[in-house]
């Protein structure tokens, strides 16, 4: 038997480790929003204020920066920014406070006492779209002889109605003008975006009205169609790579490869690389993230630096080589984190996931909750079961998200039950699923199907049959993640759930036309009522 004094300073360490945790670890309550208050628990207790911020800016999932503040006792509990970590309390509630409003954030109303700026570095993306198709299509300013022409034909027209007749010269000039900020956008628009270029064109030069079109637009319409085309050809010939994937689709060149284009309003699906990058240093950027995250503590800014710069070569690999997720998780460990997937997710859609979907879930929880009350039938009776199970912690927003997120499937008629899974705590096998959220639950807790399971132990994230994420907080977490991780691995939905997922898509995250099937539009005008 061994006293402590026989052991080197090492064994001591290795004896004590697990005693050291318990002693170590931090409880935090922290007000994201009003309708956001977490309980964290800190796995090791954070030596410096840095320190803290890195552990909650991971555990939140956060692409933004913030500060702190905590309830000072000596000011009656008055929120006082946290400047040093000595002065945090033992048990603290604190409030996140986010440094500056996004530019690219959703116009639509939010719940979150802070707008969310994204980490992603101007040098790390300079390759890559920073917007989504506009509301407004802006016409872009046309070369000085071109303007003065237009100038010209518009005072012709609002004089006596006169239609301008485009030479040959103008019409290349205007064309190849409108593809060049068209293509700042989407190199592949659909007919819906063509139609807003050139109802803009007309509308700002109504001297290029075409008479004979039922629209006014429709011949400019189509020749951009044509001239987006020769764009491309241009852009392929010269490695632009969101195009050079396609090169020899049509035709007979090379029939067999599907052609690879955003399906989901993604605005970068594949870009170039960034400039003093190359496929090599991207590769030996990638190689150290693999060792930073080996790491007990690996460092979020640094990550944070790579994922950046390693945006293009992430998505050639998933796009052009479509690899299994295990593969991926193996290559691309950091992209398996609550921050880098809603970063991710920033730099694929130019939106911010967690902000967008909690925003968007919370504010028609309650309306989704009437309608729920309000089915009959079969369905009607599965829901009542949340609803029942909801109603002693109905003011918990965690518990209104869940019941929401458990019951849109019903409603949209679609079946879940392999989708959202359970297992126990002592059982070793996940279930055979190819993509789905599991709930593990206490031994002794096994109830129905339609348990909500709000106090489980642990949930995770399956795709192809393997958990890529545990340890996640809830379900709606686990919910919004998957969502992300579907568009950073380029994944298709879950066949069971494609109204589902597509109804988040569109309706919660603003991504797509804002015509809808006809059941999700159902679904949308009873919310709005």
């Amino acid at each position: 038997m061994y006293c402590q004094e026989d052991l080197n300073p090492g064994q001591s360490r290795i004896m004590t480790g697990s005693q050291d945790t318990m002693e170590t670890k931090t409880i935090l309550r922290v007000v994201v929003n009003e309708n956001d208050i977490r309980k964290i628990t800190l796995h090791r207790k954070p030596q410096t204020l840095t320190s803290l911020m890195e552990q909650l800016a991971e555990k939140l999932g956060f692409p933004y920066k913030f500060y702190l503040q905590y309830e000072d006792a000596d000011f009656n509990n008055a929120l006082v920014n946290l400047t040093d970590i000595a002065d945090l309390p033992e048990r603290p509630t604190l409030k996140v406070i986010a440094l500056a409003a996004s530019p690219a954030a959703s116009p639509t109303p939010s719940t979150a006492d802070t707008d969310i700026v994204s980490l992603t570095s101007e040098e790390g993306l300079s390759n890559v779209r920073q917007a989504q198709w506009p509301e407004t299509f802006e016409i872009p300013n046309f070369p000085v002889d071109i303007e003065y022409r237009l100038r010209q034909g518009n005072l012709l027209f609002m004089k006596d109605q006169t239609y301008m007749h485009a030479p040959r010269d103008m019409k290349h000039e205007i064309l190849e003008k409108l593809a060049e900020s068209t293509y700042n956008f989407k190199a592949y628009p659909s007919d819906d975006e063509f139609n807003d270029v050139a109802s803009a064109l007309v509308k700002k030069h109504p001297c290029l009205i075409e008479p004979g079109s039922s629209t006014g637009w429709n011949g400019w319409k189509n020749s951009l169609k044509f001239k987006m085309g020769n764009y491309r050809t241009k852009l392929r010939r010269a490695g632009c790579t969101d195009v050079l994937i396609n090169a020899g689709k049509r035709g007979s060149q090379d029939p067999e490869r599907s052609v690879k284009r955003p399906k989901r309003f993604e605005i970068n699906f594949l870009p170039n690389c960034p400039a003093n990058e190359d496929d090599c240093s991207m590769e030996s950027k990638r190689l150290q993230l693999v060792e930073e995250m080996k790491k007990s503590h690996p460092s979020s800014t640094l990550i944070s630096r790579h994922m950046d710069s390693t945006f293009s070569l992430r998505k050639k690999e998933i796009v052009e080589k479509e690899p299994p997720v295990k593969e991926t998780l193996q290559r691309w460990p950091s992209l398996f984190t609550e921050r880098q997937i809603n970063s991710e997710f920033n730099r694929i859609t130019s939106k911010n996931l967690k902000q967008e979907f909690f925003s968007a879930l919370d504010k028609h929880a309650s309306r989704f909750l009437d309608i729920f009350e309000s089915k009959k039938g079969a369905v009607g009776k599965r829901l009542s079961e949340f609803l029942q199970q909801i109603k002693p912690v109905s003011t918990d927003i965690t518990t209104k998200r869940t019941a929401v997120l458990r019951g849109l499937p019903l409603i949209l008629g679609e079946e879940a039950s392999n989708f959202f899974t359970t297992a126990l705590d002592c059982e070793c096998d996940t279930p055979q699923i190819s993509i789905g959220i599991l709930t593990v639950i206490p031994e002794d807790n096994q109830d129905s199907p339609q348990a909500l399971h709000l106090e489980a132990s642990n949930t995770a994230i399956i795709l192809e049959g393997i958990i890529v994420m545990d340890d996640l907080e809830n379900l709606p977490d686990a919910m919004c993640l998957l969502f992300g991780l579907i568009y950073a691995l380029n994944l298709e939905y879950p066949p069971q759930l494609k109204n589902t997922f597509d109804f988040i898509q569109r309706v919660f995250l603003s991504l797509g036309h804002k015509s809808l099937k006809p059941k999700l539009q159902s679904l949308n005008n009873l919310l709005l009522m």
